[in-house]
């Protein structure tokens, strides 16, 4: 019998340097399981272990349309044989709709921005029909942005309904939220492992509109190296700008962290980053939960805690927890 270890559970190599980087800083030893398809055995137990889920609800944006379905299957399989799992079957389902995220948020009590869910394109317009403007749509399941587009008039959604520029969502689902504009030009990121917060990250809503995936990964002009005026910015930057969209927030001891970390206690989430906006007139107001989270490598540098590395301490603890005698 092989000796209990650690196993990654995801689909992107891009986002995963940063890990492999930490579990080597730690002397950890884990095995990646890259779930972009594969067999299953159903007849055979998995290894001994923990498993540690990182799938992202943008796997089919990457062209790993089966990601979300096979993670589903193999998560069920090693929970079935009664194997540890950080960030298991449930939350997947939580990863995968904002729906779910935002009605679980708020049977806690988490203040979130009025939403609308619409399946079909006739029934986003009459879902936004008494929306006040201005207004913003959404893919359920998505994450990087996808489909997020800001609205100053109902005219112009059913426009772009019309158009060949409207984006059908994966699941059919698509979100219609009120626009919340941040007091200071930036949202809150508050990354959370094991029970505690690492720390928080202010993301700049100003120059990097709605796409702020904080991976170093997920620049907007791999090309260049450096951004485009994405969907959702107010703000250009200039050729010589020191464009960095992430800065930590030092300090952030907001009420909501106990509320998120309650939240995550309830619904068996070890490993999140869950983005908050305040409002002018001091609402503070939740609308995502990142279950797979990534880290910012500028804020990294400059923050006494790293969260891939309280990442690799979470998870061997959890696997000495597991299996004391191994």
């Amino acid at each position: 019998m092989s000796t209990p270890q650690i196993y990654a559970l995801h689909e992107n190599p891009d986002w995963f340097t940063p890990f492999a980087e930490a579990f080597a800083a730690e002397g950890v030893e884990y095995e990646e399981w890259l779930l972009t398809d594969g067999v299953l055995d159903l007849d055979e137990a998995p290894p001994e272990g923990v498993f540690w889920s990182r799938i992202s609800a943008s796997s089919h944006t990457r062209g790993n349309g089966l990601t979300k379905d096979y993670a589903r299957a193999v998560l069920s399989w090693l929970e079935a044989h009664g194997r540890r799992t950080v960030n298991g079957r449930r939350v997947l389902e939580l990863e995968m709709s904002k729906v779910d995220q935002l009605t679980a948020l708020r049977a806690a009590g988490i203040a979130t921005p009025r939403t609308v869910a619409a399946v079909g394109r006739d029934q986003v317009l009459k879902a936004a029909q008494d929306f006040p403007a201005p207004f913003v749509t959404k893919h359920n399941q998505g994450g990087k942005g996808l489909g997020v587009r800001r609205f100053d008039r109902y005219d112009d959604l059913a426009e772009h309904v019309a158009s060949d520029e409207y984006e059908e969502p994966v699941d059919g689902i698509t979100l219609v939220q009120e626009y919340v504009a941040a007091a200071d030009g930036g949202i809150t990121r508050v990354e959370l492992v094991g029970g505690r917060m690492v720390y928080a990250v202010r993301g700049d809503t100003e120059r990097g509109g709605f796409q702020l995936c904080p991976a170093d990964a997920c620049a907007i002009d791999p090309g260049t190296g450096r951004p485009v005026m994405p969907v959702g910015a107010t703000v250009s930057m200039a050729p010589d700008d020191e464009w960095g969209l992430f800065s930590e927030r030092a300090g952030y001891d907001d009420p909501v962290v106990g509320k998120y970390l309650a939240f995550m206690e309830r619904h068996g989430i070890e490993i999140a980053g869950i983005e908050n906006i305040r409002t002018a007139d001091g609402r503070v107001l939740t609308y995502d939960v990142n279950t797979n989270t990534n880290y910012n490598s500028d804020v990294e540098r400059s923050t006494d805690l790293s969260g891939p590395r309280e990442i690799v301490r979470h998870l061997s603890r959890v696997l000495a927890e597991t299996y004391p005698t191994r």
